[in-house]
C-alpha cells in the first residue's frame, strides 16, 4: 500500500469508508481523545475544517483509548461529546489502536516503525495520499508551521 488512499476505516457510525474517497483533498489525520488535556484542540481542528474545508482540506479524527485510557466511551458517546461540546462537523471514525499489535493499518503506514507518542498527533497528507509532515501532539491546530504546511498542501 503506497499511500493513505489505499486504506479503509470504519466511520464512527460503523460504516465502511475508503480513504480513496478523499483523493484530490489534503488530509489532516489526528488520533483524538475526549478526556485528555489536549482535548480542547477539537476547537482548533473544527476551525481548520471550517476555514479550509471548501478549499480541499479534510480533517479525519480517529478516537484512540491507548494513552491514559482517555477515550473510554463508546462511539455513540464520543460522537455526542464531540458534537455537543465542540460542535465537531469533520469526519470521525471508529475507535482504533494506533500502536501495538492491533495497530490500524493506516497508522502502521503513517508512523512506520515509530510509535504514536500521545493523543492529538497529526499527519498531513497531500492530495495524492502521500504523507507530507508529522506534527507532535502539543502542536496546536493554529500553530503557524501547521497552518503554513496546510496552505502549501492546498496550493
Amino acid at each position: 500500500m503506497s499511500n493513505a488512499h489505499n486504506f479503509n476505516a470504519k466511520t464512527i457510525n460503523g460504516e465502511d469508508a475508503a480513504l480513496a474517497d478523499y483523493a484530490g483533498k489534503a488530509l489532516l489525520v489526528v488520533n483524538v481523545a475526549s478526556e485528555c488535556g489536549l482535548t480542547p484542540q477539537y476547537t482548533g481542528l473544527e476551525e481548520l475544517h471550517r476555514k479550509y474545508g471548501e478549499q480541499g482540506l479534510a480533517i479525519l479524527g480517529f478516537p484512540c483509548n491507548q494513552f491514559g485510557a482517555q477515550e473510554p466511551g463508546s462511539e455513540a458517546q464520543i460522537l455526542e461529546f464531540c458534537q455537543t461540546k465542540y460542535d465537531v462537523s469533520f469526519p470521525l471514525y471508529a475507535k482504533i489502536d494506533v500502536n501495538g499489535a492491533d495497530r490500524h493499518p493506516l497508522y502502521a503506514h503513517l508512523a512506520g516503525a515509530d510509535d504514536i507518542s500521545w493523543n492529538f498527533e497529526k499527519f498531513l497528507i497531500d492530495k495524492e495520499g502521500n504523507t507530507l509532515a508529522r506534527f507532535e501532539p502539543k502542536t496546536t491546530p493554529d500553530d503557524p508551521d501547521l497552518v503554513a504546511a496546510i496552505e502549501k498542501a492546498l496550493a
